[in-house]
């Protein structure tokens, strides 16, 4: 009828809706929740979460602590992401020259990719000293809080650091972070004392794609005590021709 405003579908699925909602609650997580947390967190009745919950812990997204009645969301998702081709490709190309690193400079290395706005780390390679600080494969630390992050970002267009300065609540900081950014790009790489870990040095260099952007950082957390074989001044030139190595594996240069 003419003059009346058609209403726009409703296209939502209330089971998956509810399924999502459980996942995301489960994932900012550390100790678990029971049945009753869960409902009131995802504001839904026992009643209307219990055959999700069946559902999703048949398929493997989460898991039960049967003694306790508390639930945890489980590595599947994160394999599933292991599975995309991008990312399995990436590993694939920066393990062997990971490899190589970690066994010239004796110290553990790891590579970290931007992920909706936090930093995720994709692969790990052991010290073979007899010491070494590691990163779980998995983690996932702040974007602008980490050696890793800020490398990440200042291989990007402008517009889009700007965009996750902003989505990252930092607004306030944005002119200093900016000038922080610049000098990694100038100097080629960060250098910076851990933030969580003392007498740790993260060393961390851009891995550039194909479009002349950072697509991953290598970063080296370097430990100096008895058992380092290098000084930091050969372990920053071994990492810096490791990221190297994995650019050119993921873009080769052109025969001449």
């Amino acid at each position: 009828m003419a003059g009346k405003t058609a209403e726009a579908p409703d296209y939502s699925v209330p089971a998956l809706e509810k399924a999502f909602d459980i996942i995301e609650l489960l994932a900012e997580q550390k100790d678990g929740l029971n049945q009753g947390q869960i409902s009131e967190a995802v504001g839904r009745s026992i009643h209307q979460i219990y055959r999700v919950l069946q559902a999703l812990e048949r398929r493997g997204y989460i898991f039960r602590d049967r003694p306790a009645g508390l639930y945890f969301l489980s590595p599947r998702l994160f394999e599933l992401a292991h599975r995309h081709e991008p990312l399995r490709g990436l590993v694939q190309a920066a393990l062997p020259s990971m490899r190589r690193l970690s066994d010239a400079i004796q110290q553990s290395c790891n590579l970290g990719v931007h992920n909706a706005g936090r930093v995720l780390i994709l692969a790990q390679v052991e010290s073979p000293a007899a010491f070494g600080f590691r990163v779980r494969v998995g983690a996932e630390f702040p974007l602008f809080g980490t050696a890793t992050g800020r490398t990440l970002m200042a291989f990007q267009p402008q517009d889009r650091i700007s965009q996750w300065l902003q989505a990252s609540g930092i607004p306030d900081e944005k002119a200093e972070m900016h000038d922080a950014l610049a000098r990694i790009r100038a100097a080629g790489h960060e250098e910076v004392a851990d933030g969580l870990q003392p007498g740790v040095i993260d060393l961390a260099f851009p891995v550039i794609g194909p479009f002349g952007q950072s697509v991953a950082a290598l970063t080296v957390p370097y430990v100096a005590t008895t058992y380092s074989m290098l000084d930091l001044a050969t372990v920053r030139r071994h990492a810096a021709e490791a990221a190297r190595e994995i650019a050119l594996v993921l873009a080769p240069e052109p025969a001449q």
